[in-house]
């Protein structure tokens, strides 16, 4: 009974398949199925090893072989070598606008600010009508000049520095002119900055370089007119909130009492030869 027993658990051990391992890859292990089955008359033959559980092994050990799993090299969407790229080529752009701006800026300044020695022919088409609003807040017009010699400059209540240079050289040049020619000038300011100039703006600027000192504004309109009129450039520039600057023409207009084009003179002037330069041209229009 005992050995019939055994005889049963060893033909149930048998029976059941094996797996025993074959081979070994770097990176994984296959394994071969081998099935064990039993005879009528009581022996073990041992099978082949199944083709498809081998073969599938190999494909496994191969594929696990030569195809190891991929990892992406590939960084995100922007490297850091593009975006240092992108930077400098923004930064470069910026540069080359920022530039080309300011040549094209400082050309027509050179254009209206130099002044060129020569033979007059004609008389250049500078000036001409003007509706503004005085320092007091009275209306004025170009004939409220007539009969007088006047010397008018555009500018801006806002300027850090060039505006104030040149009316502090006007003021002064026209106190020499005063006691060394005895010739009345009448100094004007026009401002280029009508959103910011309103009349008591202008009146306490004026006031500040020459007791004599005109200060005229008015609306967006009338200042451009009489800019055109006297050829005058201005735009703003560095606009931050309503903190910004103006770029407008350096120059100084000397009209007659006709209230006619004479001369222009530009930054380059210092006073001594601005005085001199506007008596000359006094004493050669009354000869």
């Amino acid at each position: 009974m005992s050995r019939m027993k055994g005889l049963i658990r060893t033909l149930r051990i048998i029976s059941q398949p094996q797996v025993i391992p074959l081979s070994r890859t770097n990176k994984g292990s296959s394994y071969q199925c081998l099935a064990s089955a039993t005879t009528t008359s009581g022996h073990t033959n041992v099978e082949k090893p199944v083709e498809n559980a081998s073969s599938e092994g190999k494909q496994t050990g191969n594929s696990d072989q030569t195809n190891p799993p991929s990892r992406s090299i590939r960084g995100g969407p922007v490297s850091w070598l593009s975006l240092a790229l992108l930077i400098m080529t923004g930064g470069g752009l910026i540069f080359y606008y920022d530039r080309e701006k300011k040549r094209h800026i400082e050309g027509l300044k050179a254009a209206t600010s130099s002044v060129k020695q020569g033979p007059s022919v004609g008389t250049a088409a500078i000036g001409g009508p003007f509706k503004l609003v005085n320092h007091d807040g009275k209306s004025v017009t170009e004939k409220d000049f007539l009969g007088k010699w006047t010397l008018i400059y555009f500018g801006f209540t806002h300027c850090p520095d060039i505006c104030p240079d040149e009316l502090q050289k006007m003021a002064t040049a026209i106190e020499k002119i005063k006691s060394t020619a005895g010739l009345e000038i009448v100094p004007v300011f026009i401002s280029v900055d009508p959103e910011r100039d309103s009349v008591e703006q202008i009146h306490d600027y004026v006031k500040e370089f020459h007791p004599d000192l005109i200060g005229l504004t008015g609306t967006s309109s009338e200042v451009r007119q009489a800019a055109r009129a006297y050829r005058v450039y201005y735009m703003k520039t560095e606009e931050e909130g309503s903190d910004y600057l103006v770029d407008h023409s350096i120059v100084m207009y000397l009209m007659n009492p006709n209230m006619e084009f004479v001369k222009f003179y530009g930054k380059n002037y210092d006073v001594d030869s601005l005085a001199e330069g506007i008596i000359k041209e006094i004493k050669q229009y009354k000869k």
